[in-house]
């Protein structure tokens, strides 16, 4: 990263982060400026890479999506062909929220969201048709009690 972050780009990224829909002015009220530098700031971390998209947060029940599973998967095969292929299974599919390679008996964890149990057997049924897992456990969440994406700036 070659930005140099100060209070004020923490306080632009924070108000940001907060509501990125906020107007240019509003966000430079917020943090104590003008707008055109709180601009040039901006465009400066989107640059360096700081920023990255923009999106819309959407509400995964409100849209029918009631279930979340973490899943956690063994898997026996660590070549470069597998691990391709595995990625591949992961992009192809938007039930996967969060995909994480860990350190541990686990070899990696998945967060995937659906419609219901029926639809977790679908995709769990597609995923061990492409690759081959060594084992695979599925936790589902009864109660999201926090989800966030904000860094503590």
């Amino acid at each position: 990263m070659n930005a140099r972050i100060d209070d004020v780009d923490r306080k632009i990224m924070a108000e940001m982060q907060r509501d990125a829909s906020q107007s240019l002015d509003e966000i430079a009220k917020a943090v104590g400026s003008s707008k055109t530098p709180v601009w040039n700031r901006i465009r400066k971390l989107r640059e360096a890479g700081v920023i990255g998209q923009q999106t819309v947060y959407l509400d995964a029940e409100a849209l029918g999506f009631e279930a979340c599973f973490f899943v956690l998967i063994r898997t026996s095969e660590h070549e470069a062909d597998w691990q391709a292929a595995f990625l591949k299974a992961l992009q192809d599919r938007p039930e996967v929220q969060e995909a994480h390679r860990l350190a541990g008996d686990i070899d990696y964890i998945l967060k995937v969201r659906v419609k219901n149990a029926r639809a977790y057997d679908v995709f769990y049924q597609a995923l061990i048709g492409e690759v081959r897992v060594h084992n695979v456990t599925a936790l589902l969440s009864m109660e999201e009690i926090k989800s966030t994406i904000m860094l503590p700036l």
